[in-house]
């Protein structure tokens, strides 16, 4: 059984997860509104102080401190999108409030099979897949029939299997292809 929700029911979603909220990155570039001005700022070489992330950053701790987990893996292309390489200057503050990150190589993720759209898994009862345009996301399709949801659940358990821890990746990955 599914159901179209629209995005504020999504971000509602990680406000109720009860334990693990895991999440599969795929795109090459996110074109979500909120990001834009940090994105241009930090191509221009300016600081940014990632105000606009505060929420965020509030909801990750939030949960960290309540038991609760978010995960989550990037699959990241080779070369790495410019998108790409501006998000892992930002993620180190989502690493430092409680988010569990690992990065998989595109190679890796065709590899295995994983699907090749972003999509959620909320306690192992839910998927959220994820749609996008091109003002970022723009809703979502629920999946809680339990055989649909235990394929995603393989699939994520294979990925973060394969996956290479954030700080891993950025200091022995990424570090040594720039």
């Amino acid at each position: 059984m599914s159901e179209r929700i629209t995005v504020d029911q999504f971000d509602q979603l990680y406000e109720t997860f009860e334990r693990t909220a895991w999440r599969w990155e795929t795109q090459p570039a996110y074109h979500e509104p909120s990001e834009a001005e940090p994105f241009r700022r930090w191509r221009a070489g300016e600081p940014d102080d990632l105000e606009w992330l505060t929420g965020w950053l509030e909801t990750l701790r939030a949960a960290h401190a309540a038991g609760r987990q978010f995960q989550r893996v990037r699959v990241h292309h080779d070369p790495l999108t410019v998108y790409q390489r501006w998000g892992l200057d930002v993620i180190t503050a989502n690493v430092a409030a409680g988010e569990d990150i690992r990065v998989l190589p595109i190679g890796k993720a065709r590899e295995l099979g994983v699907p090749g759209e972003d999509f959620c898994l909320f306690d192992d009862r839910s998927v959220a897949l994820m749609f996008f345009g091109n003002e970022g996301m723009s809703g979502a399709e629920l999946i809680t029939e339990a055989a649909e949801v235990a394929r995603y659940r393989q699939w994520s358990q294979s990925a973060w299997q394969h996956a290479i821890p954030f700080y891993q990746y950025r200091d022995n990955y990424f570090m040594r292809s720039t």
